[in-house]
């Protein structure tokens, strides 16, 4: 597919520090942008990145009709520059945007986008362990009409910005009994822009405790375990893995079935079920909570340091001790940057 390309005359590439990077702050020299309108997909551009023109009329603005995506490219030691499960992000995007009245957009408009936007700027993919080239697509609705009614006309983008470790040390969170993430029959499964704005209030809070995340619970009861802040959770108790089961108010996560995944190759007890936080307390008081740990792909794998719940604060163990998180982070780093077998072909190269 042939996407009209402007390349950028004024290159930042030489100004990345990859000694001093901040997640978000640095953004790749290109961006993909494909407009939609008259119930259509327009022509893809690549373009340089930078600020676009958007109506103040604009239902994104107004209404939320905003989703985003997150994903990464890595660099293997050969100097290939590879996907990680494309096909799933675009399969969860579109989930997003059914349930957001917005157009899904065809596989092949996605992943040529997104191939020959990577491959463009294959050089701010770093060539080092732990570090990569994250990848956000998202779309909006861009009609200026002040009517509430899913918009005529969007826009697509894809841009990048080079990444290291999320988390530089294990982390301390709360389990939340007042504020709700996300409810049943809502949203919560979609990678809508309303469910990470409703969040921050909550997640200042947390942070001004000296935590540095929260565990979400159930909207209706507050008993059960949903998610760790912007992850998935899982556990692992006696010998078992356990995170909750999929429901509309918890996201699909990609590196979650890949976790799931492998656990189940390695073969693993796996349990996809309802977590009473009840027995989580019961579990860190028999000695059987033995890990504990988010999953996203901005993070991967993050080791979770000790959870309050109430007045209680339960301290994991040592992550020098956790044989199955550290086992599957490095699994998932070797076959990213192809030092291990991909038995799932879950890795795509970008050329």
């Amino acid at each position: 597919m042939p996407i009209h390309t402007t390349v950028t005359t004024a290159s930042q590439l030489a100004n990345l520090d990859l000694e001093n990077l901040q997640f978000g702050k640095v953004f790749a020299d290109h961006m993909l942008v494909i407009d939609y309108k008259n119930g259509a997909w327009q022509e893809p551009h690549i373009l340089p990145y930078g600020p676009i023109e958007v109506s103040p009329a604009m239902a994104a603005i107004h209404y939320g009709q905003a989703l985003f995506e997150g994903m990464k490219a890595y660099k293997t030691k050969e100097g290939e520059v590879v996907l990680f499960r494309p096909q799933a992000n675009w399969a969860r995007l579109n989930e997003s945007a059914k349930r957001l009245c917005m157009p899904e957009i065809p596989e092949d408009l996605f992943m040529e986008g997104l191939k020959q936007l990577v491959a463009l700027d294959a050089d701010w993919v770093p060539q080092r362990p732990g570090y990569s080239l994250y990848i956000r697509p998202v779309m909006f609705g861009s009609e200026g009409l002040l009517g509430v009614r899913p918009a005529e006309e969007y826009k697509f983008i894809i841009f990048c910005s080079p990444a290291s470790s999320y988390y530089a040390e294990p982390v301390r969170v709360k389990i939340e009994e007042h504020y709700t993430r996300a409810v049943e029959g809502g949203f919560g499964f979609a990678k809508a822009a309303g469910n990470y704005g409703g969040s921050l209030l909550p997640a200042k809070l947390a942070h001004q405790e000296g935590y540095h995340q929260i565990i979400w619970t159930d909207g209706r009861e507050h008993n059960f375990i949903e998610e760790s802040g912007t992850m998935n959770v899982m556990f692992v108790i006696d010998g078992t893995l356990v995170t909750p089961a999929l429901s509309t108010s918890i996201l699909a996560g990609v590196t979650r079935d890949s976790v799931l995944q492998l656990a189940r190759d390695w073969g693993m007890k796996v349990e996809e079920r309802r977590i009473p936080i009840q027995e989580i307390v019961d579990a860190y008081a028999a000695g059987k909570l033995e890990d504990a740990f988010g999953t996203g792909t901005a993070a991967t794998i993050a080791h979770i340091k000790s959870i309050t719940y109430q007045d209680q604060e339960m301290m994991l163990p040592p992550v020098a001790d956790r044989k199955f998180s550290n086992r599957v982070a490095q699994e998932l780093d070797a076959i990213r940057y192809g030092m291990a077998p991909d038995p799932h072909g879950w890795v795509v190269p970008v050329q």
